[in-house]
Protein backbone atom coordinates (compact mmCIF):
# COMPACT_ATOMS: atom_id res chain seq x y z
CA UNK A 1 0.00 0.00 0.00
CA UNK A 2 1.31 3.65 -0.87
CA UNK A 3 1.82 6.48 1.73
CA UNK A 4 2.16 9.61 2.23
CA UNK A 5 5.63 9.51 3.99
CA UNK A 6 5.83 12.13 7.28
CA UNK A 7 9.77 12.94 6.81
CA UNK A 8 11.15 12.71 3.68
CA UNK A 9 14.56 13.48 2.53
CA UNK A 10 15.81 12.73 -0.95
CA UNK A 11 19.77 13.04 -1.47
CA UNK A 12 22.78 12.41 -3.55
CA UNK A 13 26.15 13.48 -3.48
CA UNK A 14 25.10 16.92 -5.11
CA UNK A 15 22.23 17.88 -3.39
CA UNK A 16 19.20 17.36 -0.77
CA UNK A 17 15.63 17.73 -1.10
CA UNK A 18 14.29 18.09 2.65
CA UNK A 19 10.56 18.89 3.74
CA UNK A 20 9.75 22.18 3.60
CA UNK A 21 9.33 24.11 7.40
CA UNK A 22 8.24 26.90 8.72
CA UNK A 23 11.52 27.95 9.93
CA UNK A 24 12.50 27.91 6.06
CA UNK A 25 10.88 31.40 5.82
CA UNK A 26 14.66 33.14 6.90
CA UNK A 27 16.17 31.30 4.32
CA UNK A 28 14.48 31.98 0.86
CA UNK A 29 13.18 35.36 1.76
CA UNK A 30 16.03 36.74 0.12
CA UNK A 31 15.02 35.54 -3.29
CA UNK A 32 11.73 36.70 -2.69
CA UNK A 33 12.76 40.33 -2.18
CA UNK A 34 15.91 40.16 -4.32
CA UNK A 35 14.70 37.74 -7.58
CA UNK A 36 11.04 38.67 -7.84
CA UNK A 37 10.85 37.82 -11.24
CA UNK A 38 11.67 33.90 -10.47
CA UNK A 39 8.12 33.71 -10.37
CA UNK A 40 7.61 35.89 -13.69
CA UNK A 41 5.85 32.74 -15.13
CA UNK A 42 4.50 31.35 -11.90
CA UNK A 43 0.64 30.44 -10.98
CA UNK A 44 1.40 31.59 -7.68
CA UNK A 45 3.97 33.89 -6.67
CA UNK A 46 6.25 34.10 -3.59
CA UNK A 47 7.80 37.62 -4.58
CA UNK A 48 8.18 39.82 -1.73
CA UNK A 49 7.37 38.89 2.05
CA UNK A 50 4.11 38.96 1.94
CA UNK A 51 3.96 36.76 -1.17
CA UNK A 52 6.82 33.93 0.30
CA UNK A 53 4.20 33.89 3.50
CA UNK A 54 1.47 32.82 1.12
CA UNK A 55 3.55 30.84 -0.89
CA UNK A 56 4.39 29.38 2.22
CA UNK A 57 1.46 29.20 4.17
CA UNK A 58 -0.55 27.00 1.33
CA UNK A 59 2.54 25.00 0.74
CA UNK A 60 2.23 23.82 4.02
CA UNK A 61 -1.45 23.61 4.60
CA UNK A 62 -1.76 21.82 1.51
CA UNK A 63 1.20 18.98 3.24
CA UNK A 64 -1.52 18.56 5.93
CA UNK A 65 -3.94 17.59 3.63
CA UNK A 66 -1.67 15.19 1.71
CA UNK A 67 -2.09 16.58 -1.29
CA UNK A 68 1.10 18.13 -1.81
CA UNK A 69 4.82 17.51 -0.60
CA UNK A 70 6.93 20.40 -1.09
CA UNK A 71 10.54 20.68 -0.38
CA UNK A 72 13.23 22.69 1.00
CA UNK A 73 16.53 22.42 -2.15
CA UNK A 74 19.78 22.50 -0.54
CA UNK A 75 22.85 22.88 -2.95
CA UNK A 76 25.21 20.53 -0.93
CA UNK A 77 28.05 22.01 -3.79
CA UNK A 78 27.27 25.83 -2.42
CA UNK A 79 26.26 24.75 0.80
CA UNK A 80 23.83 27.00 0.29
CA UNK A 81 19.62 26.66 0.48
CA UNK A 82 19.05 26.86 -3.33
CA UNK A 83 15.07 27.20 -3.65
CA UNK A 84 12.21 24.88 -3.44
CA UNK A 85 10.38 21.93 -5.68
CA UNK A 86 6.95 19.79 -4.87
CA UNK A 87 4.91 16.94 -5.61
CA UNK A 88 1.62 18.34 -5.86
CA UNK A 89 -1.99 16.97 -7.29
CA UNK A 90 -0.96 13.60 -5.06
CA UNK A 91 -3.74 11.21 -6.28
CA UNK A 92 -2.36 8.01 -4.70
CA UNK A 93 -5.15 5.42 -5.40
CA UNK A 94 -4.68 6.53 -8.85
CA UNK A 95 -0.84 6.37 -8.67
CA UNK A 96 -0.29 10.03 -10.15
CA UNK A 97 1.27 13.36 -8.77
CA UNK A 98 2.18 16.06 -10.46
CA UNK A 99 6.04 17.67 -9.94
CA UNK A 100 6.86 21.33 -10.11
CA UNK A 101 6.54 24.63 -7.68
CA UNK A 102 9.85 24.35 -9.17
CA UNK A 103 12.32 27.38 -8.67
CA UNK A 104 15.71 28.00 -8.21
CA UNK A 105 17.99 31.60 -7.04
CA UNK A 106 19.35 32.46 -10.80
CA UNK A 107 23.05 31.31 -9.36
CA UNK A 108 21.96 27.88 -9.28
CA UNK A 109 20.27 28.10 -12.56
CA UNK A 110 21.87 26.11 -15.36
CA UNK A 111 24.31 24.35 -13.14
CA UNK A 112 22.82 21.10 -13.05
CA UNK A 113 21.20 21.42 -9.97
CA UNK A 114 17.75 21.11 -11.76
CA UNK A 115 18.66 17.53 -13.08
CA UNK A 116 19.78 15.70 -9.70
CA UNK A 117 16.34 17.05 -8.14
CA UNK A 118 14.69 15.57 -10.78
CA UNK A 119 16.07 12.36 -10.67
CA UNK A 120 15.66 11.60 -7.16
CA UNK A 121 12.20 13.09 -7.12
CA UNK A 122 11.54 11.17 -9.93
CA UNK A 123 13.03 8.08 -8.87
CA UNK A 124 10.66 8.22 -5.50
CA UNK A 125 7.59 8.45 -7.48
CA UNK A 126 8.23 5.62 -9.64
CA UNK A 127 10.38 3.40 -7.54
CA UNK A 128 9.34 3.98 -3.60
CA UNK A 129 5.47 5.68 -4.64
CA UNK A 130 5.19 2.98 -7.70
CA UNK A 131 3.69 5.92 -9.56
CA UNK A 132 2.10 5.34 -12.95
CA UNK A 133 2.43 8.92 -14.31
CA UNK A 134 4.37 11.80 -13.46
CA UNK A 135 2.79 15.29 -14.88
CA UNK A 136 4.36 18.63 -15.25
CA UNK A 137 2.87 21.65 -16.65
CA UNK A 138 3.92 25.25 -17.24
CA UNK A 139 3.25 28.66 -19.27
CA UNK A 140 3.37 27.90 -22.56
CA UNK A 141 5.64 31.38 -22.70
CA UNK A 142 7.75 30.21 -20.39
CA UNK A 143 10.49 28.16 -22.73
CA UNK A 144 13.22 28.23 -20.32
CA UNK A 145 11.49 25.58 -17.72
CA UNK A 146 9.31 23.96 -21.28
CA UNK A 147 13.33 23.17 -22.39
CA UNK A 148 14.35 21.75 -18.69
CA UNK A 149 11.17 19.38 -18.71
CA UNK A 150 11.86 18.02 -22.22
CA UNK A 151 15.97 17.84 -21.32
CA UNK A 152 14.94 15.36 -18.57
CA UNK A 153 12.80 13.34 -20.55
CA UNK A 154 9.15 14.71 -20.36
CA UNK A 155 7.01 13.88 -23.32
CA UNK A 156 4.81 17.26 -24.85
CA UNK A 157 0.88 15.72 -24.11
CA UNK A 158 -0.86 19.06 -25.36
CA UNK A 159 -1.78 22.46 -24.35
CA UNK A 160 -4.58 23.73 -22.36
CA UNK A 161 -6.23 26.65 -23.77
CA UNK A 162 -6.67 29.68 -21.54
CA UNK A 163 -6.29 27.15 -18.55
CA UNK A 164 -5.81 29.44 -15.36
CA UNK A 165 -6.17 33.28 -14.14
CA UNK A 166 -2.12 34.84 -14.17
CA UNK A 167 -2.14 38.87 -13.80
CA UNK A 168 -3.02 40.52 -16.90
CA UNK A 169 -5.03 37.67 -18.07
CA UNK A 170 -5.08 34.39 -18.42
CA UNK A 171 -2.14 31.51 -19.66
CA UNK A 172 -2.12 28.45 -22.03
CA UNK A 173 -0.55 25.78 -20.39
CA UNK A 174 1.28 23.14 -21.54
CA UNK A 175 1.01 19.55 -20.36
CA UNK A 176 4.44 17.07 -20.22
CA UNK A 177 4.23 13.86 -18.47
CA UNK A 178 6.78 10.64 -17.98
CA UNK A 179 5.20 7.61 -17.38
CA UNK A 180 6.32 4.28 -15.49
CA UNK A 181 7.23 2.32 -18.37
CA UNK A 182 9.11 5.05 -20.27
CA UNK A 183 11.20 5.79 -16.50
CA UNK A 184 12.17 1.91 -16.24
CA UNK A 185 13.25 2.10 -20.26
CA UNK A 186 14.98 4.73 -20.99
CA UNK A 187 14.55 8.57 -18.68
CA UNK A 188 16.57 7.06 -15.57
CA UNK A 189 19.42 6.19 -17.94
CA UNK A 190 19.48 9.01 -19.86
CA UNK A 191 19.06 11.47 -16.90
CA UNK A 192 22.13 9.38 -15.00
CA UNK A 193 23.86 9.86 -17.84
CA UNK A 194 23.25 13.26 -17.83
CA UNK A 195 24.41 14.17 -14.80
CA UNK A 196 27.53 11.80 -14.40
Amino acid sequence: MISFPRNLVLENDRVMLRPLEKEDFKLLLPFSEQEPDLWTYSAVSAAGKDGLTAYMEHALRERELKKEYPFLVFDKLAKAPAGSSRFYDIQLPFSTTQLGYTWYGKKFQQTGLNRHCKLLMLGYAFEQWEMERVEFRADLKNEKSIRAMKNIGCTVEGILRSNMPVPGGRRDSIVLSIIKKEWFDTVKRDLSEKIY
